[in-house]
């Protein structure tokens, strides 16, 4: 009997709302641990992605992943990775607002079903869309938002991180030791109890 989160993925994987269907390979629905404490939304899926029908499987996945190991000590299985949009844009451009808004019920329903504890959004566009905000990602990242009865905390995109260097780089650190003391904070078994939630954010200026 598949999952209520299956049966979505089933139907996203045929949706035709928006004209990036016509050139995809195939659907990146998500990937992870159906009832993860913590959330990761993107903003949509690169070439490599497309090929394989999972999300950040790339250069940016690697670097998501070695973040997640490195301050949150856990792996991808522990948590569950969306996208704001499900279909490659051409080229990698950013989504546009008509395909945001198509495949957005997507996402809700996704955030709905796994009920997370904590959600990191990755780029601007991910930000901005949950928080309903025009305001830059340099400017939204380094604070925590309600969000649902979560806990939402945006960072930047690794892509981002890869191009700039160290700063931004310390900075996505910054905010993965955020996400820990949520996780904390809220009781997930996702982290070590014994992680002191108050324990302090490091430097933003040394990757």
């Amino acid at each position: 009997m598949p999952t209520a989160l299956e049966e979505l993925a089933t139907v996203a994987s045929t949706c035709t709302r928006c004209p990036l269907a016509a050139g995809r390979t195939q659907v990146v629905f998500g990937m992870g641990d159906p009832y993860a404490d913590l959330v990761f939304i993107g903003e949509g899926p690169g070439a490599e992605e497309d090929r394989q029908g999972l999300p950040f499987v790339g250069r940016s996945g690697k670097l998501l992943d070695k973040l997640m190991l490195e301050e949150l000590g856990i792996t991808r299985e522990r948590v569950y990775i969306a996208n704001v949009v499900k279909c490659r844009p051409p080229d990698n451009r950013d989504p546009r607002p008509e395909e945001i808004t198509a495949c957005r019920p997507y996402l809700e329903q996704q955030l709905d079903l796994i009920a997370p504890k904590v959600l990191v959004t990755l780029g601007k566009f991910a930000g901005q869309l949950l928080l309903d905000s025009t305001v830059g990602i340099t400017k939204l990242r380094g604070h925590d938002y309600p969000y649902r009865g979560a806990v939402l905390i945006p960072t930047l995109h690794p892509a981002y991180a890869l191009r700039g260097g160290g700063e931004p780089l310390a900075q996505m650190r910054a905010d993965f030791v955020r996400a820990k003391r949520a996780l904390v904070a809220a009781g997930s078994p996702t982290i070590d109890p014994s992680i002191d939630p108050t324990v302090e954010i490091p430097s933003e200026r040394n990757a």
